[in-house]
């Protein structure tokens, strides 16, 4: 089976890498997801085993922070029908799901974070859809090339 690469974004203020990684066993569900698009990419396309870029987002420094590995595969996000949570979506039904999660597992964090102006410095990267004009979903693919490329620079 073919690995498949990801980025997932997660305000550092909502959930950030060291969350994660105080976790038991530093894995939780990834949970909140309401596009579409995103969600499909969870749903359809995600398998345990991928690996993925942790990303922190809308915050000083945005950038990459760690690598993550998808470690179940998708299924019914409980936060949609629950009222209290922050996440609940009224027009959710558990017959026929609208949203999903993941598991994910922390894999490590970087050396250093690779934030997104250093991103945008590289030649090689200017089709990378992360840093495409309008790009705000936050999960999408990374090809095989960009995400050997970023972890090179972790060294730099």
């Amino acid at each position: 089976m073919t690995v498949r690469y990801w980025l997932l974004k997660s305000e550092p203020d909502v959930y950030s890498i060291d969350e994660l990684a105080a976790q038991k066993s530093r894995t939780d569900h990834w949970e909140g997801i309401r596009n579409y698009e995103a969600r499909n990419f969870i749903r359809d396309k995600m398998r345990k085993g991928d690996l993925g870029f942790f990303y922190h987002s809308n915050c000083d420094r945005p950038g990459i922070v760690g690598i993550i590995e998808i470690v179940g595969e998708a299924y019914p996000d409980f936060t949609a029908l629950d009222p209290r949570h922050k996440y609940y979506d009224p027009r959710s039904d558990p017959e026929n799901p609208r949203w999903f999660m993941v598991d994910v597992g922390l894999v490590r964090k970087l050396k250093r974070p690779i934030t997104l102006r250093e991103l945008k410095t590289h030649e090689a990267l200017k089709h990378m859809r992360l840093l495409q004009r309008g790009s705000r979903l936050s999960i999408m693919p990374v090809t095989k090339k960009d995400w050997d490329f970023i972890l090179k620079l972790e060294s730099k």
